[in-house]
């Protein structure tokens, strides 16, 4: 089995990280994380948080970033991402009022230009989706189909959340297989079982995680990102729950 790595995405943490950036991140190190993907930098420059990462142990993986910020300054993240020593820039998140079908095709185009941009300079750009980009768009097509089969698969890879995918009726490891190689990053997210499909931790609910890691290798992925976006329990209890149930599935993260 490869040994995959599994990293958090600090958005999970988001409350935790405002009242203490770098506490929080020594607990991830603590919990046997080996990584994190980034959603703002708690204040501090790329070079004082690669320190603080280097002194934890802990690797940069990925930064999400606005799709804005990917259009109007992306010389100066990819400049980050590299003082970070992040190999992935995410484009985490559409606007409600950017999700028209002509918002999609026009999308195409600029992560195909941000992408190669990325390419260039020895990262690279991966799309994140939630439920919305799986409705249907004029010719038959998923939004995220579109996405991922009318750009350059040399410039533009995946980040699939198998949360969303699951929520609207899709199966994660399907996806993962039609996209293989082009999968390095996947978000690990789980579903209550109840009426709410509350977002859960890893082995608590309804999602089919297991069928997911067993997809891992053949798809390609470099690391697995937990991600819960709310919790019913504190956030350090839910990724706590999250990466026991992974140690308890992936024998190489036991003793981590």
């Amino acid at each position: 089995m490869k040994k995959i790595p599994v990293a958090v995405q600090m958005y999970t943490l988001r409350e935790e990280s405002e009242k203490d950036f770098a506490g929080t991140l020594k607990k991830v190190a603590e919990l046997g994380y080996a990584g994190v993907e980034f959603a703002g930098y708690g204040g501090l420059t790329p070079i004082e948080l690669k320190t603080l990462l280097d002194d934890l142990g802990l690797k940069a993986v990925s930064s999400h970033v606005p799709l804005e910020e990917i259009e109007s300054n992306l010389a100066q993240v990819i400049e980050d991402q590299k003082i970070l020593g992040s190999n992935y820039v995410v484009c985490p998140y559409l606007m409600p009022d950017c999700r028209s079908e002509k918002d999609y095709y026009a999308l195409i185009s600029v992560l195909n230009q941000a992408g190669e941009q990325c390419h260039l300079e020895g990262l690279t750009l991966l799309y994140h989706n939630h439920d919305f980009e799986l409705d249907l768009l004029s010719d038959g097509r998923m939004a995220l189909e579109t996405i991922f089969d009318d750009t350059n698969s040399d410039y533009v890879k995946t980040e699939l959340d198998v949360y969303w995918l699951t929520k609207v009726g899709e199966n994660p490891g399907e996806w993962m297989n039609r996209y293989k190689n082009r999968t390095p990053l996947v978000h690990l997210k789980d579903m209550t079982r109840d009426a709410e499909q509350f977002f859960a931790e890893l082995g608590t609910g309804g999602v089919d995680i297991e069928a997911v890691l067993d997809a891992g290798e053949g798809a390609g992925v470099q690391w697995w990102v937990v991600e819960q976006d709310f919790s019913r329990r504190t956030p350090f209890e839910s990724i706590e729950i999250s990466m026991n149930y992974l140690k308890s599935k992936l024998p190489y993260l036991a003793n981590k």
